[in-house]
């Protein structure tokens, strides 16, 4: 039903207030009644406990009962409201004139739910624990997970869920962005390009994203989408608006039959009293001075001006919608004339067999035939159709029998029938007597056909009428009357003659009025009669039936535009009193107050009401529905819902500025309820009201109402404190930089609002100091929600390493918070971007006094702080913005101490180290050298590593710590040559000349000590070759390379001595064979064998091996090998030289011939080049022994036994 107790809507809104004055005293009025029994409970004896309790129980429920009844009455007059709201809204969606919706707004994304991100979350967790069968590499594994513990799991994300603005393309763009910056980074493939990865990782990305939803769902989800979002019909904006205002279905249907919104006719007629009754209304306030309160006194007349204005542009619009084809010419174009021929009876005079058939044709157009048929069953069903130009036309149907003759010229006629058709003729198929020729004998001839006549769209009623008036149809006559509309604004009376295309007279029906009226005596012809009058003419009209009049007075009344409803004799009042084709009788029988109250809303002039307070329900109510429906519009409204509201300002004369007001008002209640609203629709609502109170409207200057103006100020107040607290929290209003670009818009609406008019901008300063502000007061909001998100609790009892655990984990939270600032929001602040510096320095100097705190309650002696200077400062050194900034500059100042510390104690402790180990050292072979040594050089490589991953970023300071360190690294490395030097030099003097002797295995260690030491010093004594090395630096390094180089050399030196002293014995008992000696004599009677041949050969072999083994670079190897062989051939040569005069004893060029040649092989076999093999001493041994092997060989002849020098060269079996 349509009063409010049928309604479900009981839930009362506030914001709606009665627009008009009630007839009658409210329900609630009459059913103001006490409860049964309180005046008995009132008349209880005073004074008693019982009285007393009963009197304050029955105040109590008469005070509820009252508020009961207020409630009710409320939610009635509420209820009214949007009943009647909805009864324009229906006049607007069925008959539009000024707006149409919108094809270009941007495509609104699906809303992401709690239970759908929760969904997401489970979705990208199983993808990293490996439950999905995606296949991924290592990059984009860890970029997922980044994006899962970054932003899914976000709080600022569930935020923004939770406010209905975040939709999946939001989480799909925020993960290209994230794998953008990765891809960028990553080195570059061969064949593969950059783009092809990222359009892989996106379809992986969509894999997880969607999971293992139907296929099937996916369709259905876009269809339904598209049909919310694009054009939508009228039946669903009439469900749309339903739903809006709470209407329930019965009563939709109700209000759309008793409006007629399926009749055009009454629409536009309906518009045209609207429009009417608004320059009716312009005049009354013309008239009676009853102007809103103006800024200015000179609006008034504009203000009137204004309201002509719009009226015109309306009828404009609605005189540029076509009405049909007719011209002013009047004619009517019949869109079709249907003849339909079933069958012929009454035919007795032809012969069964013969053939017969029929023709048709309208006056003018083309004759048709009908098939030919026997006579016995003259039956066809054939349909002709014509198309006519008159209101009257005849149509002839003619009965043919087909002549059988052979000099027979036309068929032979056996009846006809003639009839005039018209719009409101039956429709359905009957008999009709045919007229035959004399002397036939078919007088009972009779055809069943049906003639059916369209009527075109700009004819609106037609019929026949007796009329009379004083300037047409001056006699009293009954005429064939239609009804044409020429134009939306013109209609004319025309009476047209039989089979004329062109009317004989007629009248426009402009500034006419219709009304029924009492029969005219002496006037004959009618039953009931009507009339139109204007001033100066009278033209009576009658017809014989109470029902053709009510349909004429219906169509006048839609064609005149009158405000004037005419009255129509009360018992023949039908249940649609204004409907064209009116249904008798109704689907859901209406009582007499139901029916009264339908045609209280319906019959309402809507020139009586508030349309701006309607309006402000209307739009309150249409965002109500849009926030909360499964669409992320940031509150934008649907295609559908803003083709509404167009037509409705437009129709009903709502301001544009009073519109644009109250959407402020609601987007701003949205926002300050955490809800998400697109900044730019806020900019384009306000710049909108802002250039209509100031005067710069680019239509021109339009009045201004004193309550708008004061609106607007309230506004702008309430907006600037709105926008100053969303910049201040940008990262919790605009997580992650969605949605995309709302944080610049919000800065460039905060400077449009901040203007004081339309012209003048505000000064730079203005705007940097309020943006300074706001940044300023986010440092310390983001700092305690992050403080509040790490769960960080500063106090005396947590122990030191649990504090500095902490502040590790918090300062990597200020890096991330510092990092997404400036990914997703310094571009909104690229004007400013001294301001995101001095941000994030108030941001770092609050972390700074925690972090102060908690390394004063460190001890002094612990290093564990280092990687949080390192956390920040490897952060700091990379922003050109924040580098050698305040923080940084502390960080520096406060670390300064701790780093000197540590490395004057780690130089000490290497200084002991170095001096106790080498007093315990065994010179066991340990890697490259020594155990001792590989510890000095690990030391200071670590700590060298250390000092340079720190990154030091003031220069000065930087290169006085590596110079320090370098100095260090050579007077460690200093003490460990001269240490090496003295055990090696005390180890060889514990060496024996024997050829027994073998060399130790610490020689050679202490050998890999000085080679490893050499190698090192480029390493941990160079300067980096960028910095200026000054001239006491290079000196000072130099003396390092010249006393490791000496010490080498004086190592190879005293090995090749050593071996050199060696052969110098087997050269001495050599000596004792030389000739002459007496030795020699007595020598000479003995066979000595080979063995000092062999046994210092062996000493050769096993020494090279030995050095072989021992050493580790090839290199010092060879160079002892070649300083060794020259050595020992110069010493050969020496003693041959010596005996020059000599003849070598037998055993002498024996063992000389075997020592040689065996040496130049094995050197030979451990690499050392011919050109040292051959030298000149070597030659001059070689020419010496072979002169002795060709004497010797003439004396003794085989006393050598095979022994010769020319295979010195060959190795031996």
């Amino acid at each position: 039903m349509l009063d409010s107790s049928s309604s479900e809507d009981t839930g009362g809104e506030s914001d709606l207030e009665p627009q008009r004055k009630p007839d009658a005293s409210s329900s609630a009025e009459k059913r103001e009644t006490g409860p049964p029994g309180s005046q008995q409970l009132r008349s209880a004896t005073p004074g008693s406990l019982a009285g007393k309790s009963t009197k304050v129980n029955s105040a109590t429920d008469e005070e509820q009962e009252k508020r009961k009844r207020e409630s009710i009455q409320k939610e009635e007059e509420e209820r009214k409201i949007k009943l009647q709201i909805y009864v324009f809204v229906l006049r607007c969606i069925a008959y539009p004139f000024n707006a149409k919706q919108p094809t270009d707004m941007s495509r609104r994304q699906q809303k992401v739910n709690k239970q759908q991100l929760q969904a997401v979350k489970e979705r990208f967790l199983a993808f990293l624990n490996g439950e999905t069968q995606i296949v991924a590499d290592e990059a984009f594994c860890n970029a997922v997970r980044s994006y899962y513990e970054g932003f899914l799991k976000s709080e600022r994300i569930s935020r923004m869920v939770q406010s209905g603005g975040c939709s999946a393309n939001d989480f799909r763009e925020v993960f290209k962005k994230n794998i953008e910056r990765r891809v960028r980074s990553l080195p570059e493939i061969d064949g593969l390009s950059k783009e092809t990865v990222l359009s892989s990782w996106i379809a992986k990305y969509d894999a997880i994203y969607r999971g293992d939803e139907d296929l099937w769902r996916q369709p259905q989800r876009a269809h339904l989408s598209a049909v919310s979002e694009l054009i939508l019909s009228k039946e669903q904006l009439y469900e749309m608006f339903q739903q809006i205002l709470n209407i329930r279905k019965f009563e939709h249907q109700l209000l759309y039959n008793a409006c007629q919104l399926d009749s055009m006719d009454e629409q536009a007629a309906q518009i045209r009293r609207e429009l009417d009754g608004r320059l009716q209304l312009a005049k009354k306030i013309a008239k009676e001075r009853k102007y809103p309160k103006f800024v200015s006194a000179d609006m008034e007349a504009l203000y009137v001006e204004e309201l002509r204005s719009s009226v015109n542009l309306l009828m404009a619009n609605l005189e540029s919608l076509p009405v049909s084809k007719g011209g002013p010419d009047f004619k009517q174009k019949l869109k079709r004339s249907t003849i339909v021929i079933m069958e012929v009876q009454g035919l007795k005079s032809v012969a069964p067999d013969r053939m017969v058939y029929c023709t048709m044709e309208v006056e003018g157009e083309e004759k048709l035939q009908t098939d030919q048929v026997e006579a016995s069953r003259p039956q066809w069903g054939t349909q002709g159709d014509f198309t006519t130009t008159h209101p009257l036309p005849s149509v002839k149907v003619k009965l043919f029998l087909e002549s059988t003759g052979v000099l027979a010229l036309d068929d032979k006629e056996l009846g006809k029938v003639i009839l005039n058709p018209t719009t409101n003729g039956p429709k359905h198929i009957e008999f009709h007597r045919m007229i035959v020729p004399k002397n036939s004998q078919d007088t009972e001839l009779k055809i069943k056909l049906a003639v059916r006549m369209d009527k075109p769209p700009n004819m609106k009623h037609s019929g026949y009428l007796y009329a009379m008036g004083q300037r047409v149809w001056k006699r009293w006559k009954k005429r064939y009357f239609v009804l044409v509309q020429v134009s939306q604004y013109t209609f004319a009376m025309c009476s047209y003659r039989e089979k004329k295309a062109e009317p004989q007279e007629l009248m426009q029906l402009e500034g006419y009025t219709v009304d029924c009226c009492e029969p005219r005596p002496g006037l004959q012809g009618g039953r009931v009669f009507f009339n139109v009058l204007k001033e100066g003419d009278l033209v009576m009209f009658a017809c014989d039936d109470e029902q053709e009049r009510v349909l004429w007075v219906q169509a006048m009344y839609r064609a005149t535009g009158q405000s004037y409803k005419p009255i129509l004799h009360p018992k023949n009042k039908t249940p649609n009193c204004r409907g064209g084709n009116q249904k008798l009788t109704s689907p859901i029988s209406l009582d007499p107050s139901q029916r009264q109250a339908v045609e209280k809303l319906i019959s309402a002039s809507p020139c009586q009401f508030d349309h701006a307070a309607l309006f402000t329900i209307l739009q309150k109510h249409t965002l109500q529905h849009r926030m909360n429906d499964s669409f992320s519009c940031l509150g934008w409204f649907s295609p559908g819902q803003v083709f509404v509201l167009d037509e409705y300002c437009a129709r009903y004369g709502v301001r544009g500025c009073h519109r644009h007001l109250s959407y402020l008002k609601e987007l701003m209640d949205y926002s300050e309820n955490n809800a998400l609203v697109d900044p730019m629709l806020l900019h384009y609502s306000y710049a909108f009201c802002a250039s209509h109170v100031h005067g710069n409207r680019p239509d021109g200057i339009g009045t201004v109402t004193m309550e708008e103006k004061v609106q607007f100020e309230a506004i702008r107040s309430r907006l600037i404190a709105l926008l100053e607290n969303q910049i201040t929290h940008f990262r919790y209003c605009f997580p992650f930089g969605r949605p995309d670009g709302a944080l610049k818009a919000t800065l460039s609406l905060q400077e449009r609002v901040l203007m004081k008019d339309i012209t003048t901008p505000v000064p730079p300063e203005d705007m940097k100091k309020l943006v300074q502000r706001c940044l300023e007061q986010a440092a310390q909001i983001n700092y305690s929600q992050l403080i509040e998100y790490a769960k960080i609790k500063v106090e005396h009892q947590v122990p030191p390493e649990k504090r500095l655990e902490d502040m590790m984990r918090l300062g990597e939270l200020c890096i991330e918070v510092l990092q997404q600032n400036e990914e997703h929001h310094s571009e909104a602040f690229s004007c400013w971007p001294e301001l995101m510096a001095e941000h994030a320095e108030k941001f770092l100097s609050l972390y700074r006094a925690d972090m102060e705190a908690a390394l004063q309650v460190q001890s002094i002696d612990s290093w564990n702080s280092f990687p949080l200077f390192q956390l920040f400062n490897n952060f700091l050194r990379t922003d050109p913005r924040l580098c050698n900034g305040m923080f940084h500059k502390h960080l520096q100042d406060l670390y300064i101490p701790l780093v000197v510390r540590y490395i004057d104690l780690m130089e000490l402790a290497i200084a002991q180290s170095i001096h106790r180990s080498f007093q315990k050292e065994t010179w066991q072979p340990v890697n490259n050298g020594s155990a001792t040594s590989e510890d000095l050089f690990w030391k200071l490589n670590t700590l060298q590593m250390f000092v340079m991953d720190l990154h030091w970023p003031e220069p000065e300071f930087a290169k006085h710590l590596e110079q320090r360190l370098k100095l260090m690294a050579s007077d460690m490395m200093e003490a460990c040559v001269k240490r090496t030097k003295s055990a090696f030099d005390a180890k060889m003097q514990k060496v024996c000349k024997s050829t027994d002797s073998l060399l130790p295995l610490s020689v050679c260690t202490m050998f890999n000590v000085l080679i490893d030491a050499k190698n090192q010093c480029s390493k941990l004594c160079v300067l980096d070759s960028e910095q200026e090395i000054d001239g006491q630096w290079q000196q000072y390094h130099s003396k390092i390379d010249v006393l490791i180089d000496e010490a080498l050399k004086d190592i190879i030196t005293s090995l090749v001595s050593k071996f050199a002293a060696v052969l110098n014995g087997v050269l001495s008992k050599l000596s004792r064979y030389d000739e002459g000696t007496f030795f020699s004599s007595v020598l000479s009677f003995t066979k000595p064998r080979m063995d000092l041949a062999d046994t210092y050969t062996s000493f050769v072999r096993r020494n090279q091996d030995i050095l072989h083994r021992g050493v580790s670079v090839e290199l010092y190897i060879k160079t002892v090998f070649d300083q060794w062989y020259t050595d020992s051939m110069r010493a050969i040569c020496v003693w041959l030289t010596d005996r020059l005069d000599l003849q070598l004893h037998m055993y002498q060029l024996k063992t000389l011939i075997n020592i040689v040649k065996k040496t130049y092989h094995d050197f030979r076999l451990q690499g050392v080049q011919d050109s040292t093999l051959n030298i000149k001493s070597y030659e001059t041994i070689y020419n010496r022994l072979t002169m002795e092997e060709a004497t010797m060989a003439v004396k003794a002849g085989d006393g050598l036994r095979g022994i010769s020098t020319r295979d010195s060269d060959v190795e031996d079996d």
